[in-house]
């Protein structure tokens, strides 16, 4: 047997050099092989959609609408602040006693996570911003513990808000026909590339449950980081 390996010495380091060669290349593969799609609206859900866009289908059209809305600490903030940077974006009020807590708390959750990633960033959107003005704002992001740095709490005017949501982040259902502006917020969590191109929708009371229909607050994270070492890659 010694005999046989000796004579076969050669063809055994280099077989196992050739497979060791043969893994880091697949491993690699594999590794940028995950990619995030880049969502139109004629990818979406028609409920979450404006009539008007639903059949939009250029990738590189559809990217979320110049916009200008005030924080919870009476800060005027525009898409200016967001250019650049990857964001997660979803639509709340402060007075929810159903999916809001939940969606909330996975923030602060996410929020600790991205602290890690110089310039990934947050923004809440009211949907009643009659009621939730700037004090209340206030309160409820000291409340919740919100880094003012990453996390925006943002309300003005109803029909802006309503529009961006429908038009841009795709995001809420609409109101009754008679109740124009009114919408119905989901529990989605929308993931925005530095370019405003939204690339992922998430379930945001799901922390970490597997769902086979959405995707959970732990694949947003990984998309995160994911889109975070893909960018930083391009500059």
């Amino acid at each position: 047997m010694l005999h046989f390996f000796k004579k076969y010495k050669y063809f055994f380091i280099f077989f196992f050099l050739l497979c060791a060669v043969i893994m880091y290349l697949f491993y690699d593969a594999l590794k940028y092989r995950k990619s995030l799609p880049v969502y139109t609206p004629s990818m979406v859900n028609p409920e979450m959609v404006d009539s008007l866009i639903q059949h939009e289908a250029n990738k590189q059209k559809h990217k979320i609408a110049a916009f200008k809305f005030i924080n919870q600490n009476g800060d005027t903030i525009t898409n200016k602040d967001y250019e650049g940077h990857i964001y997660v974006a979803d639509f709340f009020f402060t007075t929810c006693q159903t999916i809001c807590p939940i969606m909330s708390d996975n923030m602060v959750w996410l929020q600790e996570k991205i602290k890690t990633l110089p310039g990934v960033k947050l923004l809440s959107h009211s949907v009643t911003p009659d009621i939730d003005t700037v004090p209340v704002l206030k309160e409820y992001a000291l409340h919740k513990g919100a880094d003012d740095k990453i996390w925006n709490f943002v309300t003005g005017d109803k029909r802006e808000i309503y529009y961006i949501a429908r038009n841009s982040y795709l995001a809420v259902k609409t109101g009754s026909p008679e109740q124009m502006y009114d919408m119905v917020h989901t529990e989605n969590f929308i993931l925005v590339d530095g370019n405003g191109r939204i690339r992922g929708f998430y379930d945001g009371t799901n922390l970490d449950t597997p769902d086979k229909e959405t995707k959970n607050m732990q694949q947003l994270w990984e998309d995160i980081q994911w889109l975070y070492e893909h960018e930083k890659s391009k500059k």
